[in-house]
């Protein structure tokens, strides 16, 4: 691993236990009355702040209702708060963003770069279709995976994002389209499993408060070692769609700097942990480049992998960006190794990203307007 690729990845870790710190302390904060985000905190846990301020109880189910149902980006909306009230905690952050840039495909999917409270710039995609609204989620600000095909890489990695952060996402999508929100990808900008703490927090206020089936939220990863294992053992109900790309570990090097401590056998092994104490099917992401790694000597060693337990491969075309040169396969290739994965019994899906012309697929975000 070169000494880049082992300082991203030591940063982002550093990132991740710094946000866990923080997310914790933000927690303690509600409890104990002081300013800090209110988005993220349960009914109970806003039931306790609205007496510490001094309100009756029931005023924490009505700030409950205000954030998660009306979606409110301050205190001083709260029309049935009493006046005096609404005055004195104005300053008091939910933990909304702004809308910094929206753009829309042709497909309706919405692109939109967030603007948090330290003016870093995420971004965030609605997905549209006639019975779905589904958000693509960031659970960073840039990514310090550095896979050679992705935007997002290109810019490096910032921090993680915390709990609210996340959220947010989901609010901002779901008000704008004026449509509940029922399916989520944490597929959008950097590592979730190098973010996990606020990852997993975020899933559990996502359903219990937001009321989003666990069933509907996606957690994809580049594989981290150990971290599949420990996101095991908080038994979510979520799908896990592990991105591998490649067929092989020399491949897998080439196109993801970051995976050469994890060898690839290991990776499928925690894999196969996971399937087995979970009893939930993985879903294994491979983005196909043209001549790079489609061909049907891919499909075959990939299917060797990848027998004997319970997963599913989808396939996604290359998505251009400028930074690289990379092609997408012609129809015929992708049907080719399609063919193959079939012979060999393993379920297999092609996956044509939505968004493409909005620079807002898979491989694409990178936090700009370009």
């Amino acid at each position: 691993m070169s000494p880049t690729s082992v300082s991203q990845v030591q940063s982002a870790d550093r990132a991740r236990r710094a946000n866990s710190s923080s997310d914790r302390a933000d927690r303690t904060a509600v409890d104990s009355g002081q300013v800090k985000p209110l988005l993220g905190a349960s009914l109970a846990e806003l039931t306790e702040w609205v007496q510490q301020q001094g309100q009756p109880a029931y005023r924490g189910k009505q700030l409950y209702q205000w954030i998660y149902e009306k979606g409110v980006r301050s205190i001083s909306e709260i029309s049935v708060f009493p006046k005096q009230w609404r005055e004195e905690a104005a300053n008091v952050s939910i933990g909304r963003s702004k809308i910094h840039f929206r753009s829309v495909a042709p497909d309706a999917t919405v692109k939109y770069l967030l603007k948090l409270a330290d003016g870093q710039i995420i971004e965030t995609v609605g997905i549209p279709t006639e019975k779905r609204l589904t958000v693509c989620v960031s659970a960073q600000v840039g990514c310090a995976m550095g896979c050679d095909f992705c935007a997002t890489g290109k810019g490096g990695f910032k921090r993680n994002l915390a709990k609210h952060e996340i959220v947010d996402q989901i609010l901002t999508v779901q008000q704008d389209f004026g449509r509940r929100v029922s399916h989520i990808v944490f597929m959008g900008m950097g590592e979730p499993l190098l973010n996990s703490d606020n990852v997993v927090a975020a899933v559990k206020c996502l359903n219990q408060d937001v009321g989003i089936g666990q069933r509907n939220i996606t957690i994809s990863t580049v594989g981290i070692r150990d971290r599949i294992r420990q996101l095991a053992e908080h038994q979510l109900q979520v799908t896990l769609a592990v991105s591998l790309h490649a067929s092989n570990q020399r491949l897998r090097e080439q196109l993801i700097p970051s995976a050469r401590p994890y060898h690839l056998d290991e990776l499928i092994a925690e894999c196969r942990e996971y399937v087995k104490s979970t009893g939930r099917r993985l879903s294994f992401e491979y983005v196909l480049l043209a001549g790079v790694n489609d061909l049907p000597e891919h499909a075959a060693e990939l299917a060797n992998h990848l027998r004997g337990f319970q997963c599913h491969v989808n396939l996604i075309p290359y998505n251009p960006i400028q930074e690289a040169d990379y092609k997408r396969p012609n129809p015929h290739r992708i049907k080719a190794f399609v063919d193959v994965l079939n012979e060999k019994k393993i379920a297999v899906s092609v996956r044509y990203s939505r968004g493409l012309e909005a620079d807002a697929a898979c491989g694409q975000l990178r936090a700009s307007q370009a």
